[in-house]
């Protein structure tokens, strides 16, 4: 068995109600719902909420919302790993042969069904805790700075200030969509970003981190654009 868990918890603060505010016709939550339903790949897909308003739009749009979320894992200091390994628990504990749980973000209107898959296929391609969307950075970030106080800059890495870009590493970061994992991995609450992780990686402009009202704004221009393409 495999299963779904969008973990969403009502409390956001740079944008108020993100989970559920109309995002293109429809609460941004019933994006990932729909993409996971869709992908035909989950028996069950789950919610996890602390709130009581999120789990009856969930509902309607297709997914469980069997349990209500404790507030110890509410608060802006709960982790990811930690909100799906209580998810994992109920799981196990209802049930056996959970294969793999998939943590999908409830603010992640770009997430595709086929990368869904990918993500599956690359969970079993070796002995991997977890395989997760990634893209890569838009500019080398071994040739970044930083303001400094008197108001210059400073290289983070100065020893590649002559480094060509093209001989620098391609640097990689987390796309903010979907995180597969076993069970063993969620409940021992194992980091993701670590080697026995494989990364999915996504196209740069099919990635939207959504925590500010600009990041908002940016994937609503992008998302007829990305619901149109043949991918």
């Amino acid at each position: 068995m495999k299963i779904a868990v969008i973990p969403a918890r009502g409390g956001s603060k740079r944008i108020p109600r993100k989970n559920i505010k109309p995002f293109c016709g429809k609460p941004m939550i019933a994006w990932p719902i729909e993409a996971a339903k869709s992908s035909g790949l989950f028996e069950r897909v789950i919610v996890s909420t602390d709130d009581a308003e999120i789990a009856e739009l969930a509902r309607q749009w297709g997914a469980e919302v069997p349990f209500m979320r404790p507030a110890d894992l509410s608060d802006d200091h709960a982790t990811t790993t930690a909100v799906i390994a209580h998810a994992t628990r109920w799981a196990l504990d209802q049930t056996t042969g959970v294969e793999a749980v998939c943590c999908i973000y409830a603010t992640a209107p770009f997430v595709q069904t086929d990368d869904l898959r990918q993500g599956w296929d690359a969970l079993n391609s070796g002995d991997w805790d977890y395989a997760f969307s990634v893209t890569d950075f838009a500019a080398p970030i071994f040739r970044s700075f930083k303001q400094t106080p008197e108001g210059g800059i400073e290289m983070f890495f100065p020893e590649y200030f002559a480094a060509r870009s093209q001989d620098l590493p391609v640097a990689l970061h987390d796309a903010g969509q979907f995180y597969w994992g076993r069970p063993a991995a969620w409940l021992d609450e194992k980091r993701i970003f670590d080697r026995r992780s494989k990364p999915i990686v996504i196209p740069r402009w099919r990635v939207q981190d959504i925590d500010t009202q600009d990041d908002w704004e940016r994937a609503e221009i992008l998302i007829p654009v990305i619901m149109n393409k043949k991918f």
